[in-house]
């Protein structure tokens, strides 16, 4: 067994997981696995920069997650961030922040590309897919904050396309109001589907068995379909709902205030202002793929990058 410390910085979160992993099956044995909301890709659409208050409560949690590091043994750390480090011009202050939190580990953040990203969220998701005989091919899409994540494949991806839509960017660029208007909602799906239309040219969704989707956003779109009175992963992971019913609760969510989205006893209070969006970026794909593929039902998982990068910090090896 080897123990690990694997980090997801993504546009809205940054998530650890502490685990131990074997190194013949790949198998985790989850240690610690928890997230806070720093919103690092708050304005970076719109000013090219992460902001400083950004900077700040992300590096602030770097420290805190090394500490954790430390305190639990852990032996080798990779830290992956994803959208807003990428897009951001002042990117080099965040990585020196990180790596001096992270100095005992000597561990550089990773701003991945949009297609390793996929990689990494494809080979967290799907092994309790495989063994759970859920049927493949896959379509798996990870909807972040700044980026949506489309991978195909069964054993392995086929083909993966990273698209500039999520959660916090739609939020950002398009739903102002609260509740969105009518013509806030039309321009924001125009710019959804322009998006899907870019993943189905690489990805190709004809042939596909299963929807997948994954990351936060979905698995609080999830909950609120099953009307959950808190939230609960076990639930929510490789729940297979009817893709009405998943469209459904994206509506609910989309016409609410955010007072109301708040009351929801499920609601993580730093998805409470981006949810609706992250709704309407699924709710989007989800009627595309009953369109285009006529599937029935959607599979949600709890397994996403931050398992993925985990795994790989043995698979390195």
């Amino acid at each position: 067994m080897t123990r690990v410390g694997a980090i997801d910085c993504g546009t809205n979160s940054i998530r650890l997981l502490i685990a131990d992993v074997d190194q013949d099956s790949g198998r985790l044995t989850d240690l610690v696995r928890r997230m806070e909301i720093v919103r690092l890709g708050h304005g970076v659409d719109k000013t090219g920069v992460i902001a400083p208050e950004a900077m700040s409560r992300t590096v602030a949690q770097s420290r805190e997650y090394a500490s954790q590091c430390s305190d639990l043994g852990v032996e080798r750390v990779r830290f992956v961030a994803t959208s807003a480090s990428r897009d951001a011009r002042n990117a080099q202050e965040f990585v020196v922040g990180v790596r001096e939190a992270f100095s005992a580990f000597g561990v550089t953040p990773e701003v991945v590309t949009g297609g390793e990203e996929a990689s990494l969220s494809f080979q967290g998701a799907t092994g309790d897919l495989r063994a759970n005989r859920i049927p493949g091919p896959y379509l798996m899409v990870d909807l972040g904050g700044g980026s949506t994540e489309f991978v195909r494949g069964t054993d392995h991806v086929q083909q993966a396309r990273s698209v500039d839509v999520g959660c916090v960017r739609m939020t950002e660029r398009h739903l102002r109001s609260d509740p969105p208007t009518s013509r806030q909602i039309a321009e924001a799906v125009e710019d959804i589907e322009a998006a899907i239309d870019q993943a189905a040219q690489v990805v190709g969704f004809q042939g596909i068995s299963t929807l997948v989707g994954l990351a936060g956003s979905i698995t609080t779109i999830t909950a609120h379909a099953l009307g959950l009175t808190k939230y609960e992963p076990d639930k929510i992971h490789l729940c297979q709902l009817p893709a009405t019913q998943i469209i459904g609760a994206c509506s609910s969510l989309l016409s609410m205030t955010r007072a109301q989205r708040a009351a929801l006893p499920f609601m993580h209070p730093g998805r409470v202002d981006v949810i609706g969006a992250g709704a309407l970026v699924w709710s989007t794909i989800v009627q595309r793929l009953q369109r285009d593929t006529g599937i029935t039902t959607v599979v949600t998982s709890e397994h996403d990058i931050l398992d993925g990068i985990a795994m790989s910090i043995v698979g390195s090896r």
